[in-house]
């Protein structure tokens, strides 16, 4: 068994979710792979297995084994293992839809991997996993999702001027010009965005970077190319963000991507696409 699937979430949580993706596999080869730093939370909800940590972002925080997991935006990768089976549900949070969902910033997730069940409570994550669980198919479980994640909405939102930052420099604006647009000191938006993201507006923007540029990463794409196309001042650039997000070349990476899709051993950042729903 190899299945993934991903959607967006119902029109009320679009502007808090930026996706689900479902995944369920059984008899590959154990594997470790990367979780790799992006612009969103992570929000997992797993169906049989347990989630198991090797090493989280913060090499300070010890391994561990959840049911439901919730991390904050992040500058290394996590190393997650399986032994040739696991399935679950991811929910891309978006940093700034943290407020309406859990009533807190972002900020005080970041860097580092929080049991679900301390930010949303036992009984709902229990009860997320129970109707996931018992749901026949992927829309299934993504409509459990999509009710029991709108009732938690709430009217809480991130600062305006923030939002808007956010938006700018994941876009590629310079900070300084993000600052400047806002009408706010380059170092009054960097304390705001930190206090309410966990990142600097500059790490934000680096992220992103780094987010769209890894997915193009492909086989035969010419690294050149791709940094080019992204942002980057040259190919080097590109491999030295690489090394700093993701712990490896960009080779490497795509060698162990490559390896997951053909079913050997490797360290990637997720299953296989085999089918993909929704836009």
């Amino acid at each position: 068994m190899d299945e993934y699937a991903q959607v967006r979430p119902a029109p009320m949580l679009r502007p808090h979710i930026a996706f689900y993706s479902g995944y369920r596999q059984r008899g590959l080869s154990p594997a470790t792979h990367r979780g790799l730093p992006s612009p969103y939370l992570t929000l997992i909800f797993t169906l049989d297995e347990p989630l198991v940590i090797a090493a989280h972002p913060d090499p300070r925080q010890a391994p561990g084994t959840y049911t439901s997991l919730l991390g904050g935006l992040h500058l290394a990768p996590a190393l997650i293992t399986h032994d040739g089976s696991q399935s679950g549900v991811q929910v891309a949070v978006r940093p700034l839809g943290c407020r309406a969902l859990l009533g807190l910033p972002a900020a005080e997730l970041a860097h580092r991997d929080v049991d679900a069940a301390a930010a949303f409570g036992d009984r709902f994550v229990a009860e997320v996993r129970e109707r996931m669980w018992a749901a026949p198919d992927w829309p299934g479980r993504f409509a459990v999702l999509d009710r029991a994640l709108g009732a938690q909405l709430r009217d809480d939102t991130a600062p305006t001027p923030v939002r808007a930052a956010f938006a700018l420099v994941t876009s590629g604006v310079p900070v300084a010009d993000a600052a400047e647009r806002i009408g706010w000191s380059g170092r009054y938006l960097t304390d705001r965005f930190r206090d309410e993201i966990g990142v600097r507006p500059k790490e934000a923007a680096r992220i992103a970077r780094f987010d769209r540029a890894r997915r193009a990463v492909l086989p035969g794409a010419r690294l050149a190319d791709v940094a080019a196309a992204h942002g980057y001042a040259d190919q080097s650039h590109l491999i030295r963000d690489f090394r700093a997000f993701a712990g490896c070349a960009p080779s490497r990476w795509l060698a162990d991507e490559h390896d997951l899709l053909t079913g050997s051993v490797s360290s990637n950042p997720g299953p296989p696409v085999v089918a993909t729903m929704g836009a």
